[in-house]
């Protein structure tokens, strides 16, 4: 699984510490083992320091990125995630979901096929961050009757 990683400078910690996760470098012998059997390959998309820049760059970059199938999924970063998801979720194709927790990661994937994830680096700490990541990768959309619903949302203009 091709995950795709973007930040701006306020997100940029929480970004690296993101990428090292999912590496299997910062996890849990659980999500090691989960990110061993997705097969998952981190793709950093930017930035690469905490110099001063504009998040909607990266939050396209990624976002079409996810749309086009370069990447499987995405995962964006900024001060609050806020505006990541705003700008992510103007690429068609984007399902980009802002989870402060776990049941929001959950439900994201459940319910919306959510395929890019967004938080916020100044609004949630590492630990709850890292959990939040391996639900969202964990948790697999139930389709059925929300199948039409995620059709309905790629179809909207």
């Amino acid at each position: 699984m091709k995950i795709a990683l973007g930040s701006d400078h306020a997100g940029f910690a929480a970004k690296e510490e993101i990428k090292y996760f999912l590496k299997g470098e910062l996890a849990s012998p659980q999500a090691a083992e989960l990110f061993r059997e997705l097969e998952v390959e981190v793709i950093d998309q930017g930035c690469y320091d905490e110099s001063a820049c504009d998040f909607p760059e990266f939050a396209h970059r990624v976002a079409r990125g996810v749309a086009k199938g370069e990447f499987d999924r995405g995962i964006l970063l900024c001060g609050t995630g806020i505006g990541m998801s705003i700008a992510a979720n103007r690429t068609k194709g984007a399902r980009a979901a802002l989870c402060y927790d776990l049941f929001g990661a959950k439900m994201s994937r459940l319910h919306n096929d959510a395929n890019v994830l967004c938080l916020g680096g100044r609004m949630t700490g590492f630990g709850l961050m890292k959990e939040i990541v391996y639900t969202w990768l964990a948790t697999p959309f139930e389709g059925g009757r929300h199948e039409r619903r995620a059709e309905l949302i790629d179809r909207s203009p």
